[in-house]
């Protein structure tokens, strides 16, 4: 059999590891170790998650279960379920009988995802307007300041994404669990792109900077019109120089459409 089979291999390991791929138990089983093993699944795939938006692993990148399973110090048993949740996140092509891949960026999927969270955001942000407190001003505030204080350490970036996500997760904290689940899994997919934009155009923390703050001067005085205008804006940007940048010929139609709609003026 050839190597390239790597990302689809299922041979059994020592021990008679408990299968976590589809949730059942072979025959005597322990429902300990199957909660066990699951639980390490998911720890493998949120630190390979975590390198691909990150950028550790390129698009184009080849995955091989084996390499990466050294790598984490971890068996090929929580790596066969971590390649089949990033496929399904459409993080990973790892088809059969083929070597696992980083995806490329899908411009379809850019352009999906921001026009989704330019809509949802929007929404969340002016519901949200009307019920900020001090604190949440003030916590904004030092947010901004820790943001500003790490945009160009070069060794603190995970501090910017950090303050950043918080950042965010406070303008929008009123709304409903479902809708708040939403959100969280759009800023989560948007990191790779926000990521992106950030290697490809210089000054672009300065610039989110900046945006930012008009957002919170927005919320300060109430204005929840302005507000929604400056999310938009500010997403909609990310999202159209990332597609310049990896995909020019792609007519973000989504992304304009919802800027269009939420932000109150034309794309």
């Amino acid at each position: 059999m050839s190597r390239d089979t790597d990302a689809s291999s299922t041979e059994p390991e020592p021990g008679g590891p408990v299968s976590v791929v589809d949730g059942t138990l072979p025959p005597g089983a322990n429902h300990g170790a199957a909660a066990t093993g699951r639980r390490m699944a998911l720890d493998v795939h949120g630190r390979l998650r975590a390198m691909i938006l990150r950028g550790e692993l390129a698009p184009g990148s080849v995955l091989l279960q084996a390499e990466m399973a050294r790598r984490l110090g971890v068996s090929r048993t929580p790596m066969r379920e971590a390649f089949r949740l990033l496929q399904e996140e459409g993080l990973i092509d790892a088809r059969p009988d083929q070597r696992a891949r980083v995806r490329a960026v899908d411009p379809e999927d850019l352009d999906s995802v921001y026009g989704a969270r330019i809509m949802l955001e929007t929404l969340a942000v002016t519901t949200t307007a009307k019920r900020l407190t001090g604190a949440d001003l003030d916590r904004m505030s030092e947010l901004l300041e820790r943001m500003k204080a790490v945009a160009d350490d070069e060794e603190k970036p995970d501090e910017w994404y950090a303050a950043h996500h918080e950042f965010h997760r406070v303008t929008t904290q009123a709304v409903g669990a479902q809708l708040q689940r939403s959100l969280s899994s759009l800023a989560e997919h948007s990191d790779r792109y926000v990521r992106l934009a950030q290697l490809g155009v210089p000054g672009s923390r300065a610039r989110a900077q900046q945006e930012h703050e008009a957002l919170l001067a927005a919320l300060k005085t109430n204005d929840e019109a302005q507000a929604a205008r400056v999310v938009a804006l500010h997403l909609a940007r990310t999202a159209l120089s990332v597609m310049a940048d990896v995909a020019p010929e792609y007519e973000p139609a989504t992304t304009r459409s919802a800027l269009r709609i939420a932000g109150g003026g034309p794309a």
